[in-house]
């Protein structure tokens, strides 16, 4: 089971983090700094996984963001560099060659991928077509609500 995800920037800046444990805050706040640190440390060359405290964590660098998960010590490397990749092929489809910017901009629509992609540290939907279409449902309904039209009362400034 993953116990959280974040990804941050080659300068260390985060730009998306999701627990499935609860953390304190203090807590999250240093497993987050010490975490970015000891990644962007290491080499280009070597392995994307390593052991951290009484965690696994598994990272890929994709242009100038790092995507890196904590796992279970005794759960597949193999399979959350798969769920990261997928992550990254659903965020390419969606935003068309992703970059850092999109994140930053559009972290509520990334924050939706990933849910829509894990419940509670676990694979839900392993489709990028039905992550998709949950997507494009979900955009067509804020579509809906953003042009629908105020009441007079609105109109006129008097509610709401």
């Amino acid at each position: 089971m993953m116990k959280f995800m974040l990804l941050f920037s080659r300068q260390g800046k985060l730009r998306l983090q999701k627990w499935y444990e609860p953390y304190p805050e203090k807590q999250r706040r240093k497993i987050t700094r010490d975490l970015i640190n000891t990644v962007l440390a290491r080499k280009p060359k070597m392995c994307s996984f390593l052991e951290w405290r009484d965690h696994k964590i598994v990272y890929k660098r994709y242009a100038s963001l790092y995507f890196c998960a904590a796992i279970e010590p005794d759960d597949n490397e193999l399979i959350t560099l798969e769920i990261i990749h997928r992550y990254v092929e659903l965020l390419d489809k969606y935003f068309g060659s992703v970059c850092e910017l999109d994140i930053i901009f559009n972290f509520e629509k990334a924050y939706y991928m990933l849910d829509e992609l894990l419940i509670a540290g676990e694979i839900q939907e392993t489709s990028k077509k039905n992550v998709l279409k949950a997507i494009a449902a979900q955009d067509m309904l804020q579509e809906e609500t953003d042009t629908e039209p105020k009441s007079i009362l609105e109109e006129l400034g008097i509610t709401g």
